[in-house]
């Protein structure tokens, strides 16, 4: 038996009201799309400010209250941590085939079958997706710096693109791992607690116990020595005796390290992290390094470790003018990094600009013809769908959308013009190989997986039950009415 507190919403009503859903979220950030894309002002409880065109961010600070919206925000950055972008692409899309599938609903078609074309549809836009990339050479600089640049072209950080572009390619290089033929590359950084109380009874024992500290403090240090390092870093708090002993043997110590800054410490300078000083060896001391150095930036001291021979980890210094600059570039960096992260372990490319969407659209539509029965008004529904990123382009760039769209259309029925798409700019046509708009296989890739399957999850839902637990409720299972 339900609980009269229980409020169930089932059938079409559930549907429309989940499709009503993702079209509010992709509404909201529609307009962050491209190089023209509009910045979003956010606010937290908090009374702090968050300005960004990201989407990840944004997704990442609003508040909703329908499930189905949940469900679409949490699935959809699931993209940033696969990849690192297309956040705003997943969103668009996915409330696009969720709106084209509205009609089907309304004719009664079985979301079932609805489901089995978008799944049809999504294996073949992944084969396409292959048969038009272009395969490339990550260690030609410049072109890795045209890739990086398109991905950071529409952001705040645009305005230092080069700097920026060469930051993160070299960030991203010095981070990279081969090892076993496997490659590596975490861009993300690289921490037991025992307590113990004693009891005393007389005086003597207290002075006792702070011989033993200073006996014990000694034995470390001198274990320390006997290795003759220039520099050591430690995760916790030194003492002044400690300091002492160090300062003698002609031993910088920095104290109080982050767990994530030590580890990229020991990877820059070749060490290994050790957590009990009587199992130090030789080969743990770091020797990788070349330059120790304390600066003074702003008001704040800053401590460098430079000049490392095979450094496997870096740290990149931001500047800003205020705190909501400083962090939106930030985000801006990240994605600049991830996309010459995806591009490193799969060298392969796709133009930008909306022109993949439309190739794949046409090609949907071309294999839409050869289908049977019911699923192919679906299927074709999906190439329809793919369409809205094009669209928005033009939208946002305030381009008359009919015309334009039309354009690139006819233009894509053309042999070899697959690399047309809208140039975010102007609202014009362009080769986007030309232009240099590109994006990674990669993550082109999983923004289709991500947003067709978002769109899949909440078309299987048909049921939205909620309520509140009544206190005593769950004493009294085995009562009257429990079945």
């Amino acid at each position: 038996m339900v609980s009269q507190n229980m409020k169930r919403e089932s059938g079409r009503k559930v549907q429309k009201g989940n499709i009503g859903a993702a079209k509010a979220i992709a509404d909201v950030i529609r307009t962050c799309l491209g190089p023209r894309a509009m910045m979003k002002m956010l606010l937290d409880p908090m009374g702090g400010i968050v300005m960004t065109n990201d989407g990840n961010a944004i997704l990442r600070e609003i508040q909703v209250q329908h499930p189905a919206a949940k469900s679409m925000i949490e699935i959809s950055r699931t993209q940033d941590e696969e990849v690192g972008d297309g956040t705003t692409s997943v969103i668009i899309l996915a409330g696009e085939m969720l709106s084209v599938a509205e009609q089907f609903l309304e004719q009664q078609m079985h979301p079932t079958v609805i489901i089995s074309a978008y799944r049809h549809a999504l294996d073949d836009m992944l084969d396409m997706l292959k048969d038009i990339s272009t395969p490339v050479d990550v260690n030609d600089r410049a072109q890795m710096l045209k890739i990086i640049n398109s991905a950071i072209c529409t952001k705040a950080l645009s305005r230092w693109s080069t700097m920026a572009c060469n930051i993160a390619l070299d960030a991203v290089r010095t981070v990279e791992l081969e090892e076993h033929g496997r490659k590596e590359i975490n861009i993300k950084l690289y921490a037991k607690v025992e307590k113990t109380d004693i009891e005393i009874t007389r005086e003597e024992d207290f002075s006792r116990i702070l011989q033993m500290e200073e006996e014990y403090i000694q034995t470390i240090c001198e274990d320390i020595i006997r290795l003759k390092p220039d520099l050591i870093f430690t995760e916790k708090g030194i003492s002044d005796l400690a300091q002492h002993y160090l300062m003698k043997a002609n031993i910088t110590a920095i104290r109080r390290v982050r767990k994530t800054d030590n580890n990229r410490i020991s990877r820059a300078c070749g060490a290994r992290i050790a957590s009990r000083t009587d199992e130090l060896r030789e080969e743990d001391v770091g020797t990788g390094a070349g330059l120790f150095e304390i600066k003074k930036i702003g008001d704040e001291y800053f401590t460098f470790v430079t000049e490392c021979k095979d450094p496997k980890a870096c740290t990149i210094l931001l500047r800003g003018a205020s705190k909501e600059i400083l962090a939106e570039v930030e985000r801006n960096l990240q994605d600049a990094m991830q996309v010459c992260r995806n591009v490193l372990l799969d060298p392969s490319l796709l133009p930008g600009g909306g022109a993949v969407e439309m190739a794949v659209s046409k090609r949907l539509m071309e294999r839409s013809k050869t289908l049977t029965g019911v699923e192919q008004w679906p299927y074709r529904a999906v190439a329809q769908a793919l369409e809205v990123i094009p669209r928005t382009l033009i939208q946002n760039c305030g381009a008359s959308t009919i015309r334009v769209l039309t354009s690139l259309r006819a233009k894509h029925t053309l042999e070899a013009c697959a690399s047309w798409g809208v140039n975010g700019e102007t609202g014009t046509l362009a080769d986007m190989m030309e232009l240099g708009i590109c994006e990674p296989l990669a993550v082109k890739a999983q923004t289709y997986k991500t947003a067709v399957e978002t769109a899949i999850l909440l078309l299987r839902i048909d049921d939205i039950v909620s309520g509140i637990k009544k206190k005593g409720d769950d004493q009294a299972g085995g009562g009257q009415g429990a079945e």
